[in-house]
């Protein structure tokens, strides 16, 4: 197959972009290799052609240059090609990401779809409904465990005032009922030794008050 048969060949009915792909490529592989064929004989052309103008030969060095010059407008062909499967190879890789992410987003949707069909409206609510009641459920043990012992209990104040004067005037009355202190006796005079007053002796008309005085506290 020639290798503008190559170029110009119709695309198979049913091919993917990825296969499209690789042909571009390919194509543009042979097309870079065809143009390095024609450098290499441009140049042997132009050889040729000094060759004979050094020999004196203008008709042999015209027909190189002609040569020379018909593999370089094949060069040129050869490189718009090479641009148009560039331009070509670009679009496609767009065109596949694009199709890879349309179906991308299609899978997504089925998925989604597939969810919301799983799923009912009357379960998500009955669900709602059973958690509200569980939480509410939680913070009425909650607030039953921090409640105090015994606020729930209804006390009378009055009682309470009662009993409280009762506690305070039985306790003024016990300090009322407490012994005065007595104070404490004088300390006794040091009398240096060898200087002790002698007990004085009673005489018979104190001795008599003494013993009437006696007599009175007895009764």
């Amino acid at each position: 197959m020639s290798m503008f048969k190559k170029l110009f060949r119709k695309p198979k009915q049913g091919t993917n972009v990825s296969t499209t792909l690789d042909v571009l490529n390919e194509t543009l592989v042979m097309l870079e290799k065809s143009e390095k064929v024609l450098l290499t004989k441009v140049a042997e052309e132009l050889e040729k052609a000094k060759q004979f103008s050094a020999l004196k030969g203008r008709r042999g060095a015209l027909r190189c240059l002609k040569r020379k010059k018909l593999y370089e407008q094949q060069i040129e062909q050869l490189g718009n090609s090479q641009l148009r499967i560039h331009d070509q190879m670009i679009m496609f890789e767009g065109a596949k990401a694009t199709t890879e992410t349309v179906s991308a987003l299609r899978t997504g949707a089925a998925a989604m779809k597939a969810m919301q069909k799983a799923t009912n409206i009357n379960d998500v609510d009955k669900t709602m409904d059973e958690i509200n009641e569980q939480s509410d459920n939680m913070k009425q043990i909650q607030e039953a465990l921090a409640a105090p012992i015994g606020a729930a209990a209804d006390f009378d104040e009055d009682e309470l005032e009662a009993e409280l004067e009762d506690l305070e005037g039985a306790e003024l009355e016990e300090q009322l009922l407490q012994p005065v202190p007595k104070a404490p006796a004088a300390a006794a005079v040091q009398v240096p030794a060898g200087r002790q007053p002698a007990p004085r002796k009673c005489n018979a008309e104190e001795e008599d008050e003494l013993a009437a005085l006696q007599a009175e506290m007895a009764l």
